[in-house]
Parts: C-alpha cells; sequence; structure tokens
C-alpha cells in the first residue's frame, strides 16, 4: 500500500513566530495558524469555525519567518503531519500532530504585516528563494514573464 504525507494550509498566525537555536545552532520557529472555515449551522445561519494548526519551520526558513513574519500575517504552507510525543508531569502518555513546513509563502499585500520585500514581490520561504510577482489580470496570462 502506498501512503502519503502531505498538508497544505492557509489562514492567518494566531502569534508572532517564536524563533530559537537548537544545541547545535540550526533555527527552529514555531508558528501557530487559524484557519476559517465558512459553513451554515442546523438552523441554516452562516457562522464560522476555526481550527487552529501548530507550524515548525526549520533553518533559514524559520529566520525569515521571524523576519518578515508577525501576529495576523496570511500564510500558505505546504509539509508533513509530525507527531511529537512525549511524557507529562505525572507519568502520562502525550502527543500532538504539528505540521513539518516544507514550504511557506507570505500572502500579505505590500505593506501589511511585513510580508514584501518592498518591491511588490511576495517573499517564499523554502523550496525556491525567489520573490513571486502576483499575475496582472489585465494584460493576460504572460504578465508574469518579465
Amino acid at each position: 500500500m502506498t501512503t502519503m504525507n502531505l498538508v497544505a494550509i492557509a489562514g492567518r498566525l494566531t502569534r508572532d513566530p517564536v524563533v530559537r537555536k537548537t544545541a547545535s545552532g540550526v533555527s527552529v520557529a514555531d508558528l501557530g495558524v487559524a484557519i476559517n472555515e465558512a459553513h451554515k449551522n442546523e438552523a441554516g445561519e452562516a457562522t464560522v469555525r476555526t481550527c487552529f494548526v501548530d507550524v515548525t519551520a526549520w533553518g533559514r526558513q524559520a529566520e525569515t519567518c521571524g523576519q518578515y513574519l508577525r501576529k495576523g500575517s496570511a500564510v500558505l504552507i505546504e509539509g508533513r503531519l509530525a507527531q511529537d510525543r512525549w511524557e507529562d508531569k505525572s507519568g502520562g502518555r502525550r502527543s500532538r500532530l504539528k505540521v513539518q513546513a516544507g514550504r511557506i509563502q507570505f500572502l500579505d499585500p505590500m505593506g501589511r504585516n511585513g510580508g514584501e520585500d518592498g518591491r511588490g514581490a511576495r517573499l517564499e520561504s523554502g523550496g525556491d528563494r525567489r520573490p513571486v510577482r502576483p499575475a496582472d489580470s489585465r494584460r493576460g496570462p504572460s504578465s508574469n514573464a518579465r
């Protein structure tokens, strides 16, 4: 049987990123992301359900998150699920699922929450390191080619 561990979420940070270094000097950032889902309840009223997800980013990606992201920043995160396991103070076994980020794209428009590079390009963290320029719908599909 083939298995797959792939997660893609888009939401807003619930707090400023917390960046720290491991004993070996590798940067680690802990992020909290809120994902809102609009739906109708049994009475037919529009309501919003919110899912809170913990995300961990590593290396240069963690440093970039600490530099550019703030509480409320919009992000698109691609990664994988990982399970943390530990024993609590009373000896009970505990676990939780987290997302290990593979790629984080900063989605905020220019001037909001520091998600820009100052030239109007969204910054990506992870994978390739190039800025992503939004397509101008008035100029057609080839407007990104410069």
